[in-house]
């Protein structure tokens, strides 16, 4: 493989597709999801690139899937479920489910290819949430998850410092499908004018895999103006 090698988890839509799009004119990009179709059709708008089918909350397959890639430059983290609603209105199965989509599978998942990443000397970026910074009423599970998410990027950065780097995004809200499922969960009528164009996460991105590798974007918050 002549490019450097990028993996997108979540790449079958919203932020993860605009990501991979972004990648692509320079990478070859691996599009991660977990329904087939849907990875066929970005990957159809690609460059160079090729499926990564993979349930990430399946850590035998996860390992399975990681086991064939012996060099990956950049690692992107953009899946990932929302959840909204008071911590009496939240129940047990809910909460174990988000932390494991959101927290535990990026570890399991970045576990699987640090020896990949530290062959490259790689970067990990991490799409966390200003909810990964400040929580609000109603957003306990979430921001939990995305809190977590940002100490596992702290903790990542420091334990392979000078050997990868690790980026934290923290954007505000996007106008993407799980943003009407918000909007929905919340009672609003939804107005994408008045969120982020997943393409701006995405030059974000860009911002950090552009950089030289004597330089690091720890983390960047992004807001709708």
């Amino acid at each position: 493989m002549s490019r450097p090698v990028a993996l997108v988890t979540g790449a079958s839509s919203g932020i993860g597709r605009a990501i991979a799009l972004a990648l692509s004119s320079t990478h070859h990009v691996l599009v991660g999801g977990r329904d087939a179709d849907r990875i066929a059709e970005t990957c159809a708008l690609l460059e160079s690139s090729a499926p990564f089918c993979v349930d990430l909350d399946d850590e035998a397959a996860v390992a399975a899937a990681a086991a064939g890639i012996e060099r990956l430059d950049v690692l992107v983290h953009s899946a990932g479920l929302v959840a909204y609603g008071t911590l009496a209105e939240s129940t047990t199965q809910e909460w174990q489910q988000v932390l494991a989509t959101n927290v535990v599978a990026p570890a399991t998942l970045t576990r699987a290819l640090l020896p990949a990443l530290r062959v490259a000397r790689g970067l990990v970026i991490f799409i966390n949430s200003g909810a990964g910074l400040t929580a609000h009423a109603g957003w306990g599970v979430y921001a939990a998850s995305k809190f977590a998410l940002t100490a596992l990027a702290d903790s990542l950065r420091a334990e392979e410092r000078g050997a990868i780097r690790v980026t934290s995004l923290h954007p505000g809200r996007v106008a993407t499908p799980m943003q009407v499922q918000l909007n929905e969960l919340e009672g609003r009528t939804y107005r994408p004018e008045r969120y982020l164009d997943p393409d701006s996460v995405a030059r974000a991105v860009r911002l950090a895999v552009d950089l030289p590798p004597e330089a690091s974007l720890d983390s960047l918050r992004i807001a709708p103006v």
